[in-house]
């Protein structure tokens, strides 16, 4: 029996020193690069994106401004990006059925090493927020809710058009974000939630980074709940960033879950944190002003350009602070 009991012993301290020797801490394909050259970020150009948005009318689905700025991010993605994907479907909405696309430009196509940012470029088709009764059936301008993001990753497109990178960059705007009626969330992100079960060839990013309500003069950036449960380590990675550049819109603090694109594509597995002005929604803030979602007063009176830049110069960075462990920028 001793004799026994030294040979298990002996297998058990070598299969706990094999155990030892195997276990490695997780690194992730990427780390930051400090001192790199960073890009200008230019607010007024994304202030002027949004505008063009803006001036289409509203973009809810199947208006005549939907149509317009479908055809204006197009011509834009196919400026600045090397491949525009248009993902087209139609869903069965209330007692109507919309036609919905996601426009997707791909930047280096190829590469393995990815990731991506998005926003959605539809409006909301009713006001029901508005003080004033007889708006409440009426389509929002999106100023804020919608066109801000897709303006500030305009921009980025254009940056690293004219500022090469060496790996995979994806800019995706989501069609159908704000179509749900109040409460039913099973309308909402139409868009993301298609896109979540139809992904495109070689999408295969390490994160990804939404961006919602990201343009108004006093934005506050929280921690937002839902994108900490799925991608901390993402979520410190640019709050990080964030702080290194002064950017004092990001705050520290964290927000309660907000129900936004991000969602369903954390549900498919791909990783998505979301960068977004959480107290606007409701529209009871303390500020009167900026009592605006899903209102009428969605407009270009509350884009702030220092916003935008911060916001933009915090991607920025990111962009350009990004090295791969793993290049694999000459995979097919």
């Amino acid at each position: 029996m001793k004799k026994i009991f030294l040979i298990i012993t002996a297998s058990l301290l070598f299969y706990s020193c094999e155990q030892k020797q195997t276990i490695q801490e997780y690194q992730p394909p990427y780390k930051v690069v400090e001192g790199n050259v960073i890009p200008q970020f230019d607010g007024n150009f994304a202030y002027e994106m949004i505008k063009k948005q803006v001036d289409f009318g509203p973009r809810n689905p199947g208006s005549i401004g939907h149509s317009l700025a479908k055809k204006f991010l197009v011509d834009e993605l196919n400026k600045y990006t090397g491949q525009v994907i248009e993902q087209s479907f139609e869903y069965p909405g209330y007692n109507e059925k919309l036609s919905l696309t996601n426009i997707i430009g791909r930047i280096n196509p190829t590469n393995k090493n990815r990731i991506f940012f998005c926003a959605h470029w539809d409006s909301r088709p009713r006001a029901e927020k508005d003080k004033n009764e007889t708006n409440r059936t009426k389509p929002i301008p999106g100023a804020n809710d919608g066109a801000s993001g897709v303006g500030i990753l305009i921009e980025l497109a254009k940056i690293i058009k004219e500022n090469k990178i060496d790996y995979g960059v994806d800019i995706i705007f989501f069609d159908g974000e704000d179509y749900g009626e109040e409460h039913d969330l099973n309308n909402y992100c139409l868009g993301a939630k298609y896109f979540a079960v139809n992904k495109i060839e070689n999408f295969n990013p390490h994160f990804g980074i939404l961006l919602d309500l990201v343009g108004d003069i006093e934005a506050k950036f929280y921690k937002e709940g839902t994108s900490l449960q799925y991608a901390r380590e993402i979520v410190d990675l640019v709050w990080n960033l964030a702080e290194k550049n002064n950017a004092s819109r990001f705050s520290v603090f964290e927000s309660s879950p907000v129900y936004d694109d991000h969602i369903p594509l954390n549900q498919a597995g791909i990783k998505t944190i979301n960068i977004i002005d959480s107290d606007l929604i409701g529209a009871d803030t303390g500020n009167e002003r900026r009592n605006y979602w899903h209102t009428q007063n969605d407009d270009m009176r509350n884009i702030g350009v220092e916003t935008l830049s911060e916001v933009g110069a915090v991607l920025t960075k990111l962009v350009y602070s990004l090295q791969f462990r793993n290049d694999t920028s000459n995979s097919k």
